[in-house]
């Protein structure tokens, strides 16, 4: 049994496959809270199949690019998990979930705000690596475009993540880490710290 989750954008996403199928999947919309809800959320799809932590081979976890501070989040649980309940956790992209269940040359694009997404080209010249670009970077390519923009991916995002863990699990060797295409939008104080009195 493999479980992938994510909250890298505004929802909170997680999905259960066992032997291949989805049993259980849920996304919920949300801009913030995801802290809160998702354990929460993997306790209610294992409640579904009968299931408990204890029955997870491999948890797969969406590492971004998107939200920082929801990337830290599911980031952090997977890691957590893994460690208490000794099964591997595989980091799976943004860019590879939308991709998934898809074949021939795209770019898989994530909305990154301020006019700017997060794009991968597979099977395409451009764009090989991660990177963030200007959306007229994506208006002007004639490579179809999955994500942002373009056409809706073949599989919600955590049903994706939790097919590529279990391909990946058994030869993934790396802790998942954060995918960050640009630093966080929060930045140190600008005055002078405080003076510290003794």
């Amino acid at each position: 049994m493999i479980l992938g989750f994510d909250t890298s954008a505004a929802h909170c996403a997680a999905a259960l496959l066992l032997e291949g199928r989805i049993v259980a999947s849920a996304h919920e919309p949300m801009a913030k809270g995801q802290a809160e809800r998702l354990l929460s959320l993997v306790q209610d799809l294992l409640a579904q199949t009968g299931s408990t932590v204890d029955d997870l081979d491999a948890i797969g976890v969406g590492i971004g690019p998107g939200n920082f501070t929801g990337i830290r989040i599911a980031v952090s649980a997977a890691r957590g998990l893994a460690l208490g309940l000794g099964v591997p956790a595989v980091g799976v992209s943004a860019f590879d979930a939308l991709r998934y269940g898809t074949r021939g040359p795209c770019l898989c694009a994530v909305d990154a705000r301020r006019d700017m997404v997060f794009v991968q080209g597979f099977e395409t010249p451009v764009f090989q690596e991660p990177s963030l670009q200007p959306i007229s970077a994506l208006e002007t390519s004639d490579v179809p475009v999955i994500g942002a923009l373009g056409a809706a991916p073949a599989h919600p995002t955590a049903d994706a993540i939790a097919h590529l863990c279990a391909e990946r699990y058994a030869t993934a060797t790396a802790r998942p880490a954060p995918l960050y295409l640009r630093p966080a939008d929060a930045a140190p104080a600008r005055d002078t710290p405080p003076r510290i009195v003794t």
